[in-house]
């Protein structure tokens, strides 16, 4: 009997991993994602805390992601956050990096915004976590939910476009940031739903953003971030 009992609970446990997620889930992930977005219209660009905000969105998502993680372990692989694939997606994403960066130096130069500085490097560190973070809501938990619903069927352009548009209006009302993340997303959402890569999104986000502000937004955010809390 122990034997037939073990493999009962065994098959029991792997049907529970592998069960589809629901929409009703799929909806509530999208309206927590909105209502991050509309948490950094109030915490950061009214209420000036910027960091404390950044710091609470890892923290509470970070929460979130280990919660699913321990319900269902296969949650990370479908969300994107796999290794498997990285050199691949690597290639796929890195004529659009290049393109970018030369971009971001030209229209700097144009309009004499380049300001480059030793502030950047910390950035450059730090700024793919947060980066990551970004890549999970708008595009693992808004494109991807959107694209396996099974009440709506949406054409992949189309979930593109939302996405991008969703991410984009985040960013307002810099309409720098609203160009740059728009065009950001539309390149990011069709390679992600190819493929299904967080981590080489994530990174180059992280220095993609941290560059276009030195070169295109003419913003400083180690500064508005960081050495405040030293003065």
């Amino acid at each position: 009997m122990k034997p037939k009992l073990t493999t009962y609970l065994i098959d029991y446990w792997n049907t529970q991993l592998t069960r589809p997620i629901s929409d009703r889930t799929r909806w509530l992930e999208i309206m927590a994602v909105i209502l991050t977005g509309i948490g950094k219209f109030v915490f950061m660009d009214y209420l000036n805390w910027r960091l404390p905000y950044v710091v609470i969105v890892i923290l509470a998502w970070s929460t979130y992601v280990m919660l699913r993680y321990r319900k269902n372990p296969l949650v990370l692989q479908d969300w994107g956050f796999r290794r498997d694939n990285f050199k691949s997606v690597l290639f796929m994403i890195m004529p659009f990096v290049i393109l970018a960066v030369i971009s971001f130096f030209v229209i700097g130069y144009i309009q004499n915004t380049l300001n480059l500085s030793w502030h950047i490097l910390p950035l450059l560190i730090t700024y793919p976590i947060w980066g990551t973070i970004q890549q999970f809501l708008t595009i693992a938990l808004v494109a991807g939910n959107l694209s396996t619903m099974k009440s709506i069927r949406l054409k992949n352009w189309l979930v593109v476009l939302i996405t991008a548009m969703v991410f984009s209006l985040v960013h307002y009302p810099s309409i720098w940031l609203v160009i740059g993340t728009f065009t950001l997303a539309l390149v990011y959402t069709s390679v992600y739903l190819k493929t299904k890569n967080l981590y080489v999104l994530g990174l180059f986000h992280g220095w993609l953003g941290a560059l276009f502000y030195y070169t295109v937004v003419n913003q400083d955010p180690f500064a508005d971030v960081f050495l405040k809390y030293f003065h």
